[in-house]
């Protein structure tokens, strides 16, 4: 069972890594702007934008999220318009692709993190892209979409990941992961297709687009119902600076952040820093593997 080591960037390296970032999300918005897509930043990017201007200073990684109708027709944008330059990757694009999220990978480049190492697709320095799906107002029937989605998106993981990473650790974290291996095992032993999980974690993430609900959800990460806005939250957007430019976020971020993280603008302690530090990492105007 491998164990892997919180890691650390040279100051240099990881200045590269946020710049060449950077570039992608620069793309990314002038891609939105012209074709009236709203886009957002969330989550760790939400709180490098309030707390720090830009990138939180340990982050490797940029999260941005629209609404699945403006999703769906950024990923066509990109995929006529920039096969040049980018690669979409996702697991409706790659078969072994085991997460809901959308990567917009920079071509000629190598990211491979420790726990995404034997999958077999092109993973280079990427945009993290999101889509939030509408959800139902009544906290019953929320739950049970959420928890009917999150289950459905940890079985596409350990379709292809039997030892995942874990927000535990220890004895209990050793335990998990004997369960974890053992799902693995059985979903392979009987051959459950990839696309087969994928689409029913789509259908029960869209189970309520179309409708008027008010509320917008991603219930496909690491918890099950804290990532969602109220349309009084999310609209209208508000511009807020990161690094030399500025972004587009949730009217009402604080309130989301306060519920995913507590008391975000407090530094965490050091050994709660974490990364995404790479097993590979390559950047396209470099021939050498840092």
């Amino acid at each position: 069972m491998p164990k892997i080591k919180q890691r650390y960037y040279e100051p240099e390296i990881l200045n590269k890594v946020q710049q060449t970032e950077m570039s992608i999300l620069k793309d990314f918005i002038k891609v939105c702007e012209e074709n009236n897509l709203n886009y957002f930043g969330f989550s760790g990017t939400g709180i490098g934008a309030l707390r720090h201007g830009g990138f939180i200073p340990w982050d490797d990684d940029i999260d941005v999220a629209l609404l699945r109708d403006d999703y769906e027709k950024l990923l066509t944008i990109f995929k006529r318009d920039f096969d040049d330059k980018y690669i979409i990757v996702n697991a409706e694009e790659f078969s072994s692709y085991p997460l809901m999220t959308t990567r917009i990978t920079l071509k000629n480049s190598l990211f491979i993190e420790g726990p995404l190492k034997k999958v077999k697709c092109p993973l280079g320095i990427f945009l993290d892209v999101y889509a939030f799906d509408n959800a139902p107002a009544n906290e019953k029937d929320f739950k049970k979409q959420g928890d009917i989605t999150w289950i459905l998106s940890k079985l596409l993981i350990l379709k292809h990941i039997p030892f995942p990473t874990l927000p535990i650790r220890g004895i209990k974290a050793k335990l998990a992961h004997c369960i974890t291996a053992m799902i693995w095992f059985f979903l392979n032993l009987f051959c459950v297709p990839h696309k087969w999980l994928y689409k029913l974690c789509k259908n029960a993430s869209c189970k309520y687009n179309g409708q008027d609900t008010g509320v917008y959800a991603y219930f496909s990460g690491s918890v099950r119902y804290k990532n969602y806005f109220t349309r009084d939250d999310l609209f209208p957007l508000r511009k807020e600076r990161f690094e030399d430019i500025e972004i587009n976020l949730p009217n009402n971020i604080e309130k989301s952040l306060s519920c995913l993280y507590g008391d975000f603008m407090t530094l965490p302690p050091e050994e709660k820093r974490r990364n995404h530090f790479p097993y590979i990492l390559k950047f396209p105007d470099e021939d050498e593997v840092v």
